[in-house]
Protein backbone atom coordinates (compact mmCIF):
# COMPACT_ATOMS: atom_id res chain seq x y z
CA UNK A 1 0.00 0.00 0.00
CA UNK A 2 1.40 3.62 -0.58
CA UNK A 3 0.63 6.04 1.75
CA UNK A 4 -0.32 9.91 0.68
CA UNK A 5 3.11 11.58 0.30
CA UNK A 6 5.27 8.72 -0.35
CA UNK A 7 7.30 8.05 -3.68
CA UNK A 8 5.80 5.44 -5.92
CA UNK A 9 8.01 2.92 -6.67
CA UNK A 10 8.48 1.70 -10.51
CA UNK A 11 9.32 -1.01 -12.26
CA UNK A 12 10.24 -0.80 -15.50
CA UNK A 13 9.58 -4.11 -17.63
CA UNK A 14 10.79 -4.02 -21.14
CA UNK A 15 13.48 -1.65 -22.26
CA UNK A 16 12.06 -0.72 -25.85
CA UNK A 17 12.23 2.72 -26.83
CA UNK A 18 9.04 3.42 -25.43
CA UNK A 19 10.02 1.79 -22.19
CA UNK A 20 13.23 3.62 -21.90
CA UNK A 21 11.16 6.57 -22.07
CA UNK A 22 8.89 5.74 -19.31
CA UNK A 23 11.72 5.08 -16.99
CA UNK A 24 13.80 8.23 -18.24
CA UNK A 25 9.66 10.15 -17.37
CA UNK A 26 9.48 8.25 -14.05
CA UNK A 27 13.22 9.26 -13.08
CA UNK A 28 12.15 12.88 -13.29
CA UNK A 29 9.06 13.03 -11.97
CA UNK A 30 8.49 14.03 -8.38
CA UNK A 31 6.75 11.48 -6.28
CA UNK A 32 7.86 8.29 -8.33
CA UNK A 33 10.97 6.30 -8.22
CA UNK A 34 12.59 4.37 -10.31
CA UNK A 35 12.84 0.49 -8.42
CA UNK A 36 14.02 -1.71 -11.02
CA UNK A 37 14.36 -2.42 -14.62
CA UNK A 38 13.54 -5.81 -16.61
CA UNK A 39 14.17 -7.07 -20.25
CA UNK A 40 15.15 -10.02 -21.16
CA UNK A 41 17.70 -8.69 -24.00
CA UNK A 42 21.03 -10.39 -24.16
CA UNK A 43 22.68 -6.84 -24.78
CA UNK A 44 21.08 -5.19 -21.86
CA UNK A 45 20.63 -7.52 -18.98
CA UNK A 46 23.18 -7.22 -16.18
CA UNK A 47 24.26 -4.36 -17.46
CA UNK A 48 23.95 -0.65 -16.08
CA UNK A 49 20.61 0.85 -16.58
CA UNK A 50 22.52 4.44 -17.05
CA UNK A 51 24.22 2.85 -20.52
CA UNK A 52 20.97 3.18 -22.42
CA UNK A 53 19.42 6.19 -20.81
CA UNK A 54 20.50 9.93 -19.93
CA UNK A 55 18.01 10.05 -17.21
CA UNK A 56 20.12 9.71 -13.52
CA UNK A 57 18.98 6.13 -12.94
CA UNK A 58 21.69 5.89 -9.86
CA UNK A 59 23.49 2.39 -10.11
CA UNK A 60 20.44 0.32 -10.99
CA UNK A 61 21.36 -2.28 -13.12
CA UNK A 62 19.04 -4.68 -15.81
CA UNK A 63 17.72 -7.77 -14.57
CA UNK A 64 16.58 -10.62 -16.80
CA UNK A 65 13.87 -11.56 -14.55
CA UNK A 66 11.33 -9.80 -12.06
CA UNK A 67 12.28 -11.92 -9.29
CA UNK A 68 15.82 -10.48 -9.64
CA UNK A 69 14.65 -6.92 -10.44
CA UNK A 70 12.62 -7.03 -6.92
CA UNK A 71 15.44 -8.62 -4.70
CA UNK A 72 15.43 -6.13 -1.67
CA UNK A 73 13.45 -3.63 -3.50
CA UNK A 74 9.93 -1.92 -2.84
CA UNK A 75 8.08 -1.37 -5.82
CA UNK A 76 4.01 -0.46 -6.34
CA UNK A 77 3.71 -0.33 -9.83
CA UNK A 78 4.67 -2.14 -12.76
CA UNK A 79 5.21 -0.17 -16.54
CA UNK A 80 5.14 -3.20 -18.56
CA UNK A 81 6.14 -1.96 -22.37
CA UNK A 82 6.59 -5.39 -24.05
CA UNK A 83 4.28 -6.29 -26.65
CA UNK A 84 1.20 -5.82 -28.77
CA UNK A 85 -0.48 -9.16 -28.77
CA UNK A 86 -2.20 -10.08 -25.66
CA UNK A 87 -1.44 -14.08 -26.40
CA UNK A 88 2.22 -12.96 -25.90
CA UNK A 89 2.20 -10.87 -22.97
CA UNK A 90 -0.72 -12.26 -20.50
CA UNK A 91 1.78 -14.67 -18.43
CA UNK A 92 4.31 -11.61 -18.08
CA UNK A 93 1.18 -9.26 -16.74
CA UNK A 94 -0.30 -12.43 -14.28
CA UNK A 95 3.72 -12.77 -13.24
CA UNK A 96 3.48 -8.74 -12.72
CA UNK A 97 0.19 -9.35 -10.63
CA UNK A 98 0.67 -12.28 -8.60
CA UNK A 99 4.14 -10.16 -7.29
CA UNK A 100 1.48 -7.51 -5.96
CA UNK A 101 2.41 -5.09 -8.58
CA UNK A 102 -0.45 -2.65 -9.74
CA UNK A 103 0.67 -2.74 -13.76
CA UNK A 104 0.81 0.18 -16.20
CA UNK A 105 0.79 -1.41 -19.60
CA UNK A 106 1.07 -0.64 -23.65
CA UNK A 107 0.07 -3.67 -24.65
CA UNK A 108 -2.50 -2.70 -27.31
CA UNK A 109 -5.01 -5.95 -27.31
CA UNK A 110 -4.95 -5.09 -23.35
CA UNK A 111 -6.37 -1.71 -24.12
CA UNK A 112 -9.83 -3.35 -24.38
CA UNK A 113 -10.18 -6.87 -24.10
CA UNK A 114 -13.54 -8.01 -23.19
CA UNK A 115 -15.04 -8.28 -26.72
CA UNK A 116 -12.21 -9.91 -28.80
CA UNK A 117 -10.32 -11.44 -25.86
CA UNK A 118 -12.66 -12.37 -23.41
CA UNK A 119 -10.83 -15.58 -21.35
CA UNK A 120 -7.69 -13.52 -21.21
CA UNK A 121 -9.61 -10.86 -19.81
CA UNK A 122 -11.41 -12.32 -17.44
CA UNK A 123 -8.47 -14.14 -15.78
CA UNK A 124 -6.25 -11.28 -15.57
CA UNK A 125 -9.17 -9.05 -14.14
CA UNK A 126 -9.86 -12.50 -11.65
CA UNK A 127 -5.82 -12.60 -10.62
CA UNK A 128 -6.15 -8.72 -9.89
CA UNK A 129 -8.73 -8.99 -7.97
CA UNK A 130 -7.74 -11.14 -6.09
CA UNK A 131 -4.41 -9.70 -5.28
CA UNK A 132 -5.66 -6.11 -4.69
CA UNK A 133 -3.81 -4.45 -7.67
CA UNK A 134 -4.89 -2.54 -10.50
CA UNK A 135 -4.12 -3.27 -14.29
CA UNK A 136 -4.56 -0.72 -16.94
CA UNK A 137 -3.56 -0.29 -20.88
CA UNK A 138 -2.72 3.60 -22.34
CA UNK A 139 -0.82 4.98 -24.71
CA UNK A 140 -2.01 7.16 -27.82
CA UNK A 141 -3.49 4.53 -29.96
CA UNK A 142 -5.36 2.78 -28.39
CA UNK A 143 -5.49 4.67 -24.81
CA UNK A 144 -6.69 8.22 -25.97
CA UNK A 145 -6.83 9.54 -29.56
CA UNK A 146 -9.18 7.10 -31.58
CA UNK A 147 -11.05 6.13 -28.26
CA UNK A 148 -10.77 7.93 -24.92
CA UNK A 149 -11.27 11.51 -27.38
CA UNK A 150 -14.16 10.46 -29.16
CA UNK A 151 -15.71 9.02 -25.69
CA UNK A 152 -14.59 12.94 -24.04
CA UNK A 153 -16.39 14.59 -26.68
CA UNK A 154 -19.36 12.96 -26.92
CA UNK A 155 -20.16 14.00 -23.57
CA UNK A 156 -21.27 17.59 -24.70
CA UNK A 157 -23.71 15.16 -27.17
CA UNK A 158 -27.26 14.46 -26.70
CA UNK A 159 -27.14 11.93 -28.30
CA UNK A 160 -24.94 9.86 -30.62
CA UNK A 161 -25.92 7.93 -34.20
CA UNK A 162 -22.26 7.35 -35.84
CA UNK A 163 -18.66 7.85 -35.04
CA UNK A 164 -15.57 8.12 -37.41
CA UNK A 165 -12.21 9.05 -36.72
CA UNK A 166 -9.32 9.21 -39.04
CA UNK A 167 -5.56 9.61 -38.01
CA UNK A 168 -3.01 10.27 -40.55
CA UNK A 169 0.76 9.77 -39.38
CA UNK A 170 3.86 10.20 -41.40
CA UNK A 171 5.82 7.02 -40.40
CA UNK A 172 8.82 8.77 -41.31
CA UNK A 173 9.28 10.62 -38.19
CA UNK A 174 8.45 7.15 -35.91
CA UNK A 175 10.75 5.06 -34.35
CA UNK A 176 12.00 2.18 -36.35
CA UNK A 177 10.09 -0.41 -34.74
CA UNK A 178 7.05 1.21 -35.39
CA UNK A 179 8.28 1.61 -39.38
CA UNK A 180 9.31 -1.90 -39.53
CA UNK A 181 5.91 -3.18 -38.08
CA UNK A 182 3.79 -1.31 -40.78
CA UNK A 183 6.07 -2.62 -43.50
CA UNK A 184 8.29 0.06 -44.45
CA UNK A 185 10.94 -0.53 -47.30
CA UNK A 186 9.26 -3.94 -47.82
CA UNK A 187 7.68 -5.32 -51.72
CA UNK A 188 4.02 -5.33 -52.17
CA UNK A 189 4.53 -9.79 -52.15
CA UNK A 190 7.23 -9.90 -48.76
CA UNK A 191 4.76 -7.60 -47.30
CA UNK A 192 1.47 -9.84 -47.59
CA UNK A 193 3.17 -12.91 -47.45
CA UNK A 194 3.90 -11.70 -43.17
CA UNK A 195 0.06 -11.69 -42.98
CA UNK A 196 -1.05 -10.65 -39.61
CA UNK A 197 2.52 -9.48 -38.10
CA UNK A 198 1.89 -6.35 -40.01
CA UNK A 199 -0.19 -3.35 -39.47
CA UNK A 200 -1.45 -1.84 -36.10
CA UNK A 201 -2.93 -3.73 -33.25
CA UNK A 202 -5.52 -2.31 -31.54
CA UNK A 203 -7.98 -0.89 -34.05
CA UNK A 204 -10.50 -3.55 -33.39
CA UNK A 205 -10.09 -2.64 -29.71
CA UNK A 206 -10.57 0.73 -30.09
CA UNK A 207 -13.71 0.73 -32.24
CA UNK A 208 -15.00 -1.85 -29.31
CA UNK A 209 -14.36 0.72 -26.89
CA UNK A 210 -15.84 3.68 -28.58
CA UNK A 211 -19.14 1.64 -29.60
CA UNK A 212 -19.66 -0.16 -25.81
CA UNK A 213 -19.03 3.46 -24.03
CA UNK A 214 -21.14 5.68 -26.71
CA UNK A 215 -23.71 3.04 -26.66
CA UNK A 216 -23.63 2.31 -30.28
CA UNK A 217 -25.03 -0.88 -30.95
CA UNK A 218 -22.35 -3.06 -33.18
CA UNK A 219 -23.72 -6.75 -34.70
CA UNK A 220 -19.95 -7.12 -35.92
CA UNK A 221 -16.43 -5.84 -36.38
CA UNK A 222 -14.41 -5.86 -39.35
CA UNK A 223 -10.97 -4.86 -39.98
CA UNK A 224 -9.03 -4.26 -43.04
CA UNK A 225 -5.19 -3.49 -44.33
CA UNK A 226 -3.97 -2.48 -47.34
CA UNK A 227 -0.23 -1.86 -48.09
CA UNK A 228 -0.27 1.70 -49.15
CA UNK A 229 2.69 1.71 -52.03
CA UNK A 230 5.46 4.18 -53.16
CA UNK A 231 7.98 4.10 -55.81
CA UNK A 232 7.44 0.06 -55.83
CA UNK A 233 7.71 -0.22 -52.31
CA UNK A 234 5.73 -0.43 -49.32
CA UNK A 235 5.66 3.08 -47.69
CA UNK A 236 3.20 2.30 -44.47
CA UNK A 237 -0.41 1.15 -44.04
CA UNK A 238 -3.98 2.19 -44.81
CA UNK A 239 -6.25 0.10 -42.04
CA UNK A 240 -9.84 0.71 -40.74
CA UNK A 241 -11.94 -1.04 -38.31
CA UNK A 242 -15.57 -0.91 -38.77
CA UNK A 243 -18.47 -1.81 -36.75
CA UNK A 244 -22.19 -2.62 -38.33
CA UNK A 245 -25.70 -2.61 -37.47
CA UNK A 246 -27.93 -3.56 -39.40
CA UNK A 247 -25.49 -3.67 -42.17
CA UNK A 248 -25.11 -0.26 -41.91
CA UNK A 249 -21.37 1.44 -40.44
CA UNK A 250 -21.56 3.06 -37.14
CA UNK A 251 -18.16 3.05 -35.92
CA UNK A 252 -15.29 3.56 -38.63
CA UNK A 253 -11.24 4.33 -37.31
CA UNK A 254 -9.33 4.68 -40.60
CA UNK A 255 -5.34 4.93 -39.36
CA UNK A 256 -3.14 5.77 -42.79
CA UNK A 257 0.33 5.57 -41.31
CA UNK A 258 3.06 5.93 -43.86
CA UNK A 259 6.11 7.09 -45.08
CA UNK A 260 5.72 10.43 -46.54
CA UNK A 261 1.72 11.29 -45.16
CA UNK A 262 1.00 14.31 -45.83
CA UNK A 263 -0.46 16.70 -43.30
CA UNK A 264 -0.43 14.45 -40.38
CA UNK A 265 -3.69 14.92 -38.29
CA UNK A 266 -6.39 13.72 -36.19
CA UNK A 267 -9.87 14.13 -36.80
CA UNK A 268 -13.06 13.04 -35.45
CA UNK A 269 -16.05 13.08 -36.71
CA UNK A 270 -19.35 12.34 -34.49
CA UNK A 271 -22.64 12.19 -35.94
CA UNK A 272 -25.77 12.75 -33.78
CA UNK A 273 -26.99 15.85 -31.77
CA UNK A 274 -25.47 18.25 -31.78
CA UNK A 275 -22.40 16.52 -34.25
CA UNK A 276 -18.95 17.61 -33.60
CA UNK A 277 -16.00 17.66 -35.81
CA UNK A 278 -12.81 17.99 -34.27
CA UNK A 279 -9.28 18.54 -36.11
CA UNK A 280 -5.78 18.10 -34.54
CA UNK A 281 -3.66 19.44 -36.82
CA UNK A 282 -0.16 18.01 -37.01
CA UNK A 283 -2.09 14.99 -34.82
CA UNK A 284 -0.83 13.91 -31.61
CA UNK A 285 2.71 12.88 -31.18
CA UNK A 286 2.90 9.08 -31.10
CA UNK A 287 5.96 8.30 -29.26
CA UNK A 288 6.55 11.12 -26.37
CA UNK A 289 2.87 11.16 -25.89
CA UNK A 290 2.60 7.29 -25.19
CA UNK A 291 5.24 7.60 -22.61
CA UNK A 292 3.19 10.39 -21.22
CA UNK A 293 0.30 8.57 -21.32
CA UNK A 294 1.69 5.67 -19.01
CA UNK A 295 3.49 7.77 -16.50
CA UNK A 296 0.58 10.29 -16.13
CA UNK A 297 -1.59 6.68 -15.23
CA UNK A 298 0.72 5.41 -12.71
CA UNK A 299 -0.91 7.30 -9.65
CA UNK A 300 -3.89 6.40 -11.06
CA UNK A 301 -3.63 2.72 -11.17
CA UNK A 302 -2.50 3.43 -7.47
CA UNK A 303 -5.65 4.96 -6.51
CA UNK A 304 -8.18 2.77 -8.84
CA UNK A 305 -10.09 -0.29 -7.57
CA UNK A 306 -9.23 -3.32 -8.12
CA UNK A 307 -9.36 -5.61 -11.30
CA UNK A 308 -8.48 -4.96 -15.06
CA UNK A 309 -9.41 -1.86 -16.02
CA UNK A 310 -9.67 0.67 -18.94
CA UNK A 311 -9.14 4.37 -20.09
CA UNK A 312 -12.73 4.99 -19.99
CA UNK A 313 -12.81 3.58 -16.14
CA UNK A 314 -10.60 5.87 -14.43
CA UNK A 315 -10.36 9.67 -14.39
CA UNK A 316 -7.73 11.55 -16.58
CA UNK A 317 -4.34 12.38 -14.81
CA UNK A 318 -3.13 16.07 -15.89
CA UNK A 319 0.01 16.62 -12.83
CA UNK A 320 3.47 17.30 -15.10
CA UNK A 321 5.29 17.40 -11.40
Amino acid sequence: MVKTGDEIGVVQYGLGPIGLGVAEEVARRAGMRLAGAVDIAEDKRGRPLSDFTRARVGQLKVAGSLKEALRGKKAAVAAHCTGSRLSEVEEQILELVEAGLNVVSTCEELAYPWRHHPEEARRIHAAARRRGVTVLATGVNPGFVMDLLPIVLASAMQSVESVEVTRVVDAAKRREPLRRKVGVGLTRSDFLARGEKMGHVGLVESAAMVADALGVEVDEFEERLRPVMRRGKVAGIDQTAIGRKDGKVVVSLRLQMYAGAGKPRDRIVLNGKPPIDAIIHGGVSGDDATVAAVVNKIGIAVDSPPGLLTVKDVPPHISHA
